[in-house]
């Protein structure tokens, strides 16, 4: 078998992107740490880069695929390294808006004492202005800003040990969504999320539908339905605080 052909996305599973396929957000992850070139997802020989910068992935941006499509919309070429680390300090929650691709997506949140297994991306300064612009960072009213987190706040372990002091993270700066108890809700998988926020809300059915496939088909690309259907959740009392605007503020 060609050995190009073992580490290429669509052999191990990873080339469909969100973006285009939004019930499946946020996206298949790679099974080990690797390096995104293009169409391929190649071994890594150190897993620290002095020379770039450091940002967790906590949504869609672990997902090969969805970073290959928008570092081929910016004409970026040059390869993504994607580390896989042990997080304490956060959790994996649900952003407080509907995106025009379709989807809710995944927002961090301040929870001392969670581990999670995310990916750290180590980006150059071409590939991280892809991916501000990307989460909306340069506009005054964009969804997320980029804060810093360090320890001891938050602990970045790698796969050998390292530890890093710190690393970028995106906070959605209308907040998250809240379960019953008014903590922060959990992120689930895309249809499972949709299903139950569409039963909960009779207000999100009339805009969107009362399926999950009628939900992203509405919601794409109709930026005025999507403010809507975000306008819906803080009206109805579903937003908190991620805990973590503080290490965001100014930014």
């Amino acid at each position: 078998m060609d050995a190009a052909a073992d580490d290429s996305l669509e052999a191990l599973g990873l080339a469909l992107a969100p973006r285009d396929h939004p019930l499946l957000y946020p996206g298949a992850r790679p099974a080990r740490s690797g390096l995104l070139d293009g169409d391929r997802f190649l071994l890594l020989d150190r897993l620290v880069h002095e020379d770039r910068v450091p940002v967790l992935a906590v949504g869609s941006n672990a997902c090969p695929g969805q970073l290959r499509h928008k570092m081929h919309e910016s004409g970026i070429t040059s390869p993504i390294p994607m580390v896989r680390a042990r997080v304490t300090g956060i959790d994996v929650g649900v952003s407080a808006h509907i995106s025009r691709l379709g989807y809710v997506s995944a927002s961090p949140v301040d929870a001392p004492g969670a581990v999670r297994e995310l990916f750290v991306t180590w980006l150059d300064a071409g590939q991280l202005a892809v991916i501000d612009a990307s989460e909306g960072v340069p506009l005054r009213h964009g969804n997320y800003r980029r804060a810093w987190l360090q320890a001891p706040q938050v602990r970045i372990e790698l796969e050998d040990g390292t530890r890093l002091p710190g690393a970028y993270v995106y906070v959605n700066r209308r907040g998250v969504l809240r379960d019953s108890s008014g903590a922060p809700r959990r992120q689930l998988a895309q249809r499972a999320l949709l299903t139950e926020l569409l039963a909960g809300s009779a207000r999100l059915r009339e805009l969107f539908g009362a399926t999950p496939e009628e939900f992203c088909a509405r919601a794409r690309a109709d930026a005025g339905l999507c403010e809507r259907g975000t306008r819906v959740f803080a009206e109805e009392k579903l937003v908190t605080a991620s805990g973590l605007e503080r290490y965001a503020a100014g930014v």
